[in-house]
């Protein structure tokens, strides 16, 4: 008679738990992608292996000290101010001198005011009203290769860069500098203007053109101080 904990239902179970930990191959499941050849297709299920659209993420260049990159400057700005004065000041004077003093000697007698005692009257009236408004939109788009120059201790990246341009009798001068995070810069080493700290960007041009609707001395000191 076989003892009833070792009956076959239960030696079956105990021999299959043995099998299962004395067998070290790790589970695997199988990629249903039919692309490629069975090699690949043993291999564990992944993007690069099940989608015919994947494309490998190109890996960041290592960025330091004197590396070039490329900033592209997309800055836009819009300004909308109006403004209103309406001033009013009246004012008026009624005065009479009722009495007064007269030198006489080194003695001060009062003064009879035979011809009337003197009074004075007058009204000033005063309006000023002036509107102002100004609507400005401004728009600011190139690239610029721009040269690291420092590297500070918390890893931002301070960087600095010039372009000129001429064409005939027309120069235009770019220039720019900030402040840049390490993790800010995309796989092809290009930088967003809108995430460069301390930004300063400088842009001049000469020329026909620019002296075509340039201020003159005169107009920009009647403009600062506003004789009229």
């Amino acid at each position: 008679m076989i003892h009833p904990i070792l009956r076959p239902g239960r030696l079956a179970v105990a021999a299959l738990v043995l099998s299962l930990s004395a067998t070290t191959t790790t589970a695997r499941g199988q990629s249903g992608s039919m692309f490629g050849d069975a090699t690949r297709r043993q291999q564990p299920l992944s993007s690069e292996i099940g989608d015919w659209q994947y494309q490998k993420v190109e890996e960041q260049r290592p960025v330091g000290l004197h590396t070039i990159l490329t900033v592209r400057v997309d800055e836009r700005s819009s300004v909308v101010s109006e403004g209103e004065v309406d001033r009013r000041k009246k004012a008026s004077l009624d005065a009479v001198l009722g009495d007064w003093t007269l030198l006489n000697g080194l003695a001060l007698i009062p003064d009879p005011q035979t011809a009337g005692d003197p009074k004075i009257s007058g009204s000033w009236n005063n309006k000023y009203r002036a509107e102002a408004g100004i609507d400005t939109r401004d728009a600011m788009q190139f690239d610029i290769a721009v040269k690291v120059v420092d590297v500070r201790p918390n890893k931002n990246l301070v960087l600095e860069g010039h372009r000129t341009i001429r064409n005939n009798n027309e120069q235009w001068i770019f220039s720019i500098s900030g402040v840049i995070r390490p993790e800010d810069i995309q796989a092809d080493n290009t930088i967003l203007s809108r995430n460069i700290a301390e930004l300063q960007i400088d842009k001049r041009e000469s020329g026909h053109v620019r002296d075509g609707y340039r201020r003159g001395w005169l107009m920009q000191w009647l403009d600062r101080y506003q004789p009229f």
